[in-house]
């Protein structure tokens, strides 16, 4: 720890959160030390790598040699015409493009820190951003100058007529990879900083579990900006030699044909994308034959979107679980699980099993004190490993908060199950900061949001807590029905009464289009309070 407003305690706090409680991480085992390494592997590669999909227009392909020499063209034009070396930090506004890939790539071969920027978000938010990192250039697009000071902008394309071959440099696995700064929706966003090492243990893990092999190719359609898009659909194909197929936006209609056109064998998606997927079914379609299965997290996934997805498509979707700050996943559903045993930890226990732990970290179940808790008993989701990050950026505050038992704590809430191979099983049970709090006792989202969405007509649904003068919160229902039904809100209301006791069903229902998400995907329930405020004074009775 480098950062001088760490004190020691502190310090040794998240030493302890970095590293695993029975054994010492062997990483001498990784693909590589360095993601500059492994991208040396690329410069004899004449197998495709990287293919762009945009819109209607023809994919274009570059070889594991193209993308080398793209990189190396990046990094001449940071390193001689910049002047930028390790240590330095760039910031990407360049979306899901071939460019981004480059930029990422080219930046890494010289360990100099990639800022991955959201274009989605606000300008303040994007000021914020470039400014806290404290970033020495900026690349955008033509589209996107103006909200970055002229001082920072670098065409994305500028490198491609300035560039030299870039001095070598060498550095080691700690070195700064790159700073993710967090899309919450309230307050100033974290910088997330994670170091290669981390990227290449993360990544590594993802690819064991999976069985990824240089046999493998990748349906990315996660924006890149994220750490899914870029560490489970980006880096653990460059780690196992297999290849990526990069679409600028992700198409429900487009899919299953791009899937099967560039004969991919797996994909990474939230819980959105499977409900998208869901609403059309192509005429004569069957599973390619060569696809394995999708990878699904970063959002709460229901019991019955997942049992409908599986009747519907009959592919397999390996849960798990992980945030930003452990890099990406911490955990998956084992993916050799029997048909029974996977229905049973998919949508027989009441929510979707996140799975077991990933061997780069452990996983426990903590009380406020720090204590771990036993089974089928709700607390807070902790992780300690080699995946978590080094420390959020200039955030002491932030990071007193979430290391303070020697754990990085998640800010989820959750429990585990014994399964019967003997190993623990996660479940979430909804963010500890969108807990109603309704008379004091609280209640979880996800428990209402199940009982909502098996609801006939109901296409999709989430709970809400609003503000309310005499219980401090009450529970609302924000319901999207399916097209053509006439489902009424004292039949939703009816329906939850059936399954939930009253105090923790939904007392009002409003039914709309609109839900807000983040740009991965996840539902922003926070942004619907407020839709909810004519009903602050109201009493609601049994």
């Amino acid at each position: 720890m480098t950062d001088e407003n760490f004190n020691p305690e502190l310090i040794h706090k998240i030493t302890h959160a970095r590293g695993l409680s029975n054994r010492q991480y062997d990483f001498s085992g990784l693909f590589a030390s360095t993601i500059a390494d492994k991208l040396e592997c690329l410069s004899t590669s004449d197998k495709c790598f990287l293919t762009f999909c945009e819109g209607d227009q023809p994919p274009r392909s570059w070889t594991g040699r193209e993308v080398w020499s793209a990189a190396l063209l990046v990094a001449g034009y940071l390193q001689k015409t910049l002047a930028l070396q390790t240590g330095d930090r760039i910031a990407t506004l360049t979306g899901s493009s071939p460019e981004t890939v480059f930029l990422y790539f080219g930046a890494w071969l010289l360990g100099i820190t990639v800022v991955p920027v959201n274009i989605t978000e606000d300008d303040e938010r994007i000021a914020f951003i470039l400014e806290h990192s404290q970033v020495k250039a900026a690349f955008v697009h033509d589209d996107q100058a103006h909200r970055v000071p002229e001082v920072l902008q670098r065409p994305a394309d500028a490198f491609w007529s300035h560039a030299q071959t870039p001095l070598p440099r060498r550095f080691f696995s700690d070195t700064e990879a790159l700073i993710v700064y967090t899309s919450g929706t309230t307050g100033a966003p974290k910088g997330v900083v994670l170091e290669h090492q981390n990227l290449i243990a993360d990544a590594q893990g993802i690819a064991a579990w999976h069985g990824f092999t240089e046999n493998d190719r990748a349906m990315l359609v996660l924006p890149i900006h994220h750490v899914n898009g870029i560490i489970v659909t980006l880096i653990t194909p460059l780690l196992t030699g297999g290849s990526v197929v990069l679409n600028k936006k992700f198409s429900a209609s487009r899919f299953w044909k791009t899937v099967a056109d560039e004969k991919c064998t797996w994909c990474s998606v939230v819980p959105t994308i499977l409900a998208f997927l869901g609403e059309t079914k192509p005429d004569g379609w069957s599973a390619p034959q060569d696809f394995r299965h999708f990878i699904c997290g970063a959002g709460p996934l229901t019991t019955e979107l997942a049992k409908r997805f599986d009747e519907r498509f009959g592919v397999r979707v390996v849960h798990g679980y992980g945030l930003s700050e452990t890099t990406c996943y911490s955990c998956f559903l084992p993916t050799d699980l029997d048909k029974n045993t996977y229905a049973h930890w998919m949508w027989e226990c009441g929510f979707p099993s996140i799975g077991i732990p990933l061997p780069e970290n452990e996983m426990a179940i903590h009380d406020e004190s720090g204590n771990a808790l036993p089974e089928n008993t709700r607390g807070e989701i902790v992780i300690r490993g080699v995946n978590v990050m080094r420390a959020y950026f200039k955030r002491p505050d932030a990071n007193a908060s979430a290391f303070t038992h020697g754990w990085f704590r998640s800010g989820d809430e959750g429990f585990w199950r014994l399964g019967t191979d003997g190993r623990p099983y996660f479940f979430i049970t909804g963010r500890l900061k969108e807990l109603f709090i309704r008379g004091g006792v609280n209640y979880s989202p996800l428990e209402i949001d199940e009982v909502l969405n098996a609801i006939p007509g109901i296409k999709a649904a989430m709970a809400v807590g609003f503000e309310n003068n005499f219980y401090g919160e009450e529970i609302g229902a924000y319901v999207q029905r399916e097209p053509g039904t006439t489902l009424t809100e004292a039949e939703v209301l009816a329906a939850c009464r059936e399954k939930l006791p009253f105090n923790k069903a939904p007392k009002v229902v409003l039914f709309g289009e609109d839900f807000p998400v983040t740009s991965t995907g996840k539902y922003q329930r926070g942004k619907l309070k407020e839709r909810f405020a004519p009903w602050r004074d109201a009493e609601f009775r049994k």
